[in-house]
């Protein structure tokens, strides 16, 4: 079970770091803020910067506390702090949440190789879900790591190879910046303004420090110490690679302006058929499907994880390793095909933009704060945590479904967005002051903090092996890209000298990983 679901309990910092940046930037990189930096241009490299600050902030105050917990999942924190009954409506919630959640993210994954290869859409979400729910199941965690880790380097490389020969393409930077229309460089525009970057960034804090699915980031390294470094690297990554991502779909608006629609879904793709050489197109298009299936391939695995630990193993607490086992595949197949359909159902919703935005306003701070807040708490309760839930997921509903059909009312991007981090915020402060000023008892936490000390550390097995091998893995995987990447460099009609030095640098890399893990 600690190896399914947690590699150990011992994972290097650097892989779960490098996990965590891929988990949450796949889920729409290259579809989600691809579309917005064709159409709006600097706005979404603004957008993602909110990821950079809510990584340093968790690097340096909420990972270390995760980790503390001594939890192997946030189910199993709100169970301890929070009392069962809590931790069973947060559960019901929790997966119903992440069907959407991975649907939503499986849907990209379909439409870059609907763009790339003309398959139907219909068709490669299903293909591509079944997939995705074989290897998660035979797998685990290690098996998302692996993936993860892997495409983080195929993509960089590809990525590195794709901005200078589209620049190239339309002149160079001068010729780029030239002819971009017009507020194409602002940092805001009238659609995503200074307050939804603000909202977004509070957004981004509770969503990614208390998704249960980035959890297990935090609590499956070895020390807290570890888990703040976890936090870091997804920060310093997210201080980079925003620029480096969104510049072909922003380029793609110069060489071509007539995408509209949904049709500017597929900007990015489109930017790479135009420039990369022979071969590479189809390491580009296989890293963006891994990648952006790293989303739907963690959420999975946390759910069924949260089913089998959390549910399954309460009514079944005698249930052997094996039945426990067995139960997890078959949550994540289940659980799997389910995100199949969500994702069918995406077009029919606004496009996968709306869909992702409106689903991160109704849900991240309504789900995700109020046992963030008890973590560093000693008033709050289960019955109070669940009430600010419940009541911000009725709020922020009602402004998005009820008021437009009935009174004609649509929230702007802004105020949906600040609603949805607001409400939670003022009604767990406002609990916060009600328990301060009539001096609350806090027995239950107390208690909570006692049973705490005297608990088992979840790192119970030995894991130096199960990480040597991970490394090693990791590491012919990377150096057979490598390789793979300095051959195809004798194919390209153009960019063959990049193309190879980039193939060298990454084989060099796999081998370093290699030597690393010979233990």
């Amino acid at each position: 079970m600690k190896s399914y679901f947690a590699a150990g309990g011992n994972l290097p910092w650097w892989m779960s770091g490098l996990s965590l940046f891929m988990s949450f930037f796949s889920a729409g990189t290259f579809v989600v803020w691809g579309s917005i930096a064709y159409d709006s241009g600097w706005v979404a490299v603004t957008i993602q910067l909110t990821m950079a600050a809510a990584g340093f902030v968790i690097g340096f105050f909420i990972a270390p506390k995760w980790r503390k917990t001594k939890a192997l999942t946030a189910a199993e924190f709100i169970t301890n702090r929070l009392g069962y009954n809590t931790q069973k409506v947060y559960t019901y919630l929790f997966l119903v949440i992440s069907l959407f959640t991975t649907g939503a993210f499986l849907y990209p994954v379909a439409k870059i190789v609907e763009v790339s290869t003309g398959v139907p859409i219909t068709t490669s979400i299903i293909i591509l879900g079944i997939l995705i729910l074989i290897y998660t199941a035979v797998g685990g965690l290690w098996a998302v790591i692996v993936t993860d880790v892997l495409q983080f380097v195929v993509l960089t490389a590809a990525v590195l190879i794709v901005v200078p020969l589209s620049l190239n393409k339309i002149g160079g930077i001068n010729d780029f910046i030239a002819n971009a229309p017009v507020g194409f460089f602002n940092l805001v525009n009238e659609e995503y303004s200074w307050g939804f970057i603000i909202a977004f960034g509070f957004y981004n804090l509770f969503f990614i420090a208390g998704n249960w699915a980035y959890v297990q980031r935090y609590t499956s390294v070895s020390t807290p110490k570890e888990a703040k470094k976890v936090g870091w690297l997804f920060g310093a990554l997210y201080l980079i690679s925003p620029i480096i991502w969104m510049l072909p779909p922003m380029i793609y608006r110069v060489l071509n302006p007539d995408l509209d629609g949904l049709a500017s879904e597929g900007a990015y793709l489109l930017m790479c058929k135009e420039v990369l050489p022979v071969g590479m197109l189809g390491l580009m298009l296989g890293g963006m499907i891994f990648a952006t299936s790293s989303s739907v391939n963690t959420t999975l695995n946390i759910s069924a994880g949260v089913l089998t630990n959390d549910v399954y193993k309460h009514f079944r607490p005698k249930a052997t390793t094996q039945q426990l086992i067995k139960v997890a595949k078959l949550s994540t197949v289940i659980l799997g095909l389910i995100t199949i359909v969500v994702a069918l159902l995406v077009p029919f919703l606004g496009g996968v933009v709306e869909f992702v935005l409106s689903l991160a306003a109704i849900t991240g701070g309504a789900m995700f704060l109020p046992p963030l807040w008890a973590m560093f708490s000693s008033r709050q309760t289960g019955k109070t945590s669940l009430f600010v839930t419940i009541t911000a997921l009725i709020i922020n509903s009602f402004f998005k479904f009820i008021t437009p059909e009935l009174y004609n009312f649509t929230l702007s991007r802004t105020l949906e967005m600040s609603f949805g981090v607001g409400i939670p915020i003022l009604l767990l402060a406002l609990t916060e002051f009600y328990f301060f000023i009539n001096k609350s008892d806090k027995t239950d936490y107390l208690k909570y903090i006692k049973i705490n000390e005297l608990r088992l550390d979840s790192t119970e097995e030995d894991s130096t092996k199960g990480n040597a091998k991970g490394g090693r893995v990791i590491g012919i995987g990377v150096a057979s890209t490598g390789l793979l990447i300095f051959l195809l460099s004798f194919l390209a009609e153009n960019g063959a000298l990049l193309v190879g030095c980039m193939g060298f640098i990454v084989m060099v890399l796999g081998g370093f990983i290699i030597h690393k893990n010979l233990k």
